[in-house]
């Protein structure tokens, strides 16, 4: 079923949100409100008829509501203080106000561009010997975007998740994207390496190489961010853009006095504490999934926590953990000449708010922007994620 309204289109088959022509990140929720509020076009759609249709009765507070209420305006360019698209009726409800054109049979009308639905894994071996598995999708002609591997990933789990498929699916309507699994983790080699930042380094100079980037834009989050930052510095003629979110320029053995990795790490601190790797029933486990993303639900929560233990083995993420939280990028944050932008959730207590203002202004002309979020990884259950993936697109789209 095709939804017409305002300059949206909202196809229902497809699961894609168009807006002038060009597809739209929205997370299944708010995909979900959308299309309850077209469907009514013209009426309220009460709190109860909200909360029954788009999260099956479950209770929800009134924040999450207006969150994902928020999301569906951004998505369809209409704000809470225009309200020219979908209106909030005080004590009653929500109401689609322009008009609306249904149609269930005819050709589907398509984005601008349409995605690429599949990826090409290649291998490409690092300074030290290492091979490093990296991923194409996207736009063959699309600018390119390296997202820089954080800890921990696996290309093929991660091209079937739902907590990591929109992002890229998102990014490869508009460009070519390359990923890659860091030494130790997902299909790359690297099980007992070296996993100094230099090292690191080099598997991100080896990618960028061997997917023949001359010059590209880089996203970059969690530990990747430091790895990203000493590589655009030491290579200011290749990396055009930095992009990076909810990221840090030191590691947490770097932070307040801390004297080694154990000291503040959660995940450390779980790992070193028996048994419970990959046990999504292990209240370690629980607790740390808690810490990074908790706005997931008990479900959500234990996928990613099997997605996580698939992609490595306890050994490899301890041994790889103990040199991230030594890793140090400030000496480099001066040196960054591309444009950059930082983001970062407002109530991360994995890597405070700081963490992320310290790279922005280290950074000459960063640009800073804060989320209302507590997600250290922004997944599309977050409420905020739309607007962080189209912050992300509008910036690596400037002239």
């Amino acid at each position: 079923m095709l939804y017409e309204f305002a300059d949206c289109l909202l196809d229902t088959d497809s699961y894609k949100l168009l807006r002038g022509g060009e597809l739209q990140p929205v997370e299944p929720q708010v995909f979900d409100l959308l299309h309850l509020l077209a469907d009514r076009a013209g009426r309220v759609v009460s709190r109860d008829e909200l909360i029954e249709t788009v999260w099956g009765g479950r209770i929800v507070s009134e924040a999450t509501i207006s969150a994902r209420i928020n999301a569906a305006r951004n998505a369809v360019g209409d704000s809470g203080k225009a309200q020219a698209v979908i209106r909030t009726v005080p004590r009653r409800g929500f109401e689609l106000v322009v008009p609306v054109r249904v149609e269930s049979e005819g050709a589907v009308p398509q984005p601008q561009t349409e995605i690429p639905q599949s990826q090409t894994i290649r291998y490409t071996t690092s300074a030290d010997g290492t091979q490093i598995a990296f991923g194409v999708s996207g736009q063959p002609d699309g600018l390119p975007v390296l997202r820089a591997s954080h800890h921990v990933t696996h290309l093929e789990m991660d091209w079937a998740s739902p907590f990591w498929r929109p992002l890229f699916d998102v990014l490869g309507a508009r460009h070519r994207l390359i990923r890659y699994d860091m030494r130790g983790t997902g299909l790359s080699d690297g099980a007992g390496t070296d996993h100094d930042m230099a090292r690191h380094v080099e598997d991100f100079a080896a990618v960028a190489d061997a997917a023949g980037l001359e010059r590209f834009a880089v996203l970059a989050n969690l530990n990747s961010a430091a790895v990203a930052i000493r590589y655009a510095a030491e290579n200011p003629e290749r990396v055009g853009r930095l992009v990076i979110q909810h990221g840090y320029a030191r590691g947490r053995a770097l932070r307040g006095g801390a004297k080694g990795p154990a000291q503040g790490d959660p995940f450390v601190a779980l790992l070193t504490q028996g048994s419970g790797w990959g046990d999504p029933q292990n209240g370690y486990m629980r607790a740390w999934m808690s810490m990074t993303a908790p706005a997931l639900t008990y479900d959500e929560a234990t996928a990613m926590i099997e997605l996580i233990s698939a992609a490595s083995s306890i050994g490899d993420v301890l041994a790889s953990r103990e040199s991230i939280d030594n890793f140090d990028a400030r000496p480099y944050l001066t040196e960054v000449a591309a444009l950059t932008l930082v983001i970062h959730a407002r109530n991360d207590t994995l890597h405070p708010l700081s963490e992320g203002r310290m790279i922005a202004a280290g950074i000459p002309g960063a640009e800073f922007r804060v989320f209302d979020s507590a997600n250290t990884l922004c997944v599309p259950s977050d409420p905020t994620w739309a607007e962080q993936t189209e912050a992300i697109l509008e910036f690596l789209s400037r002239d």
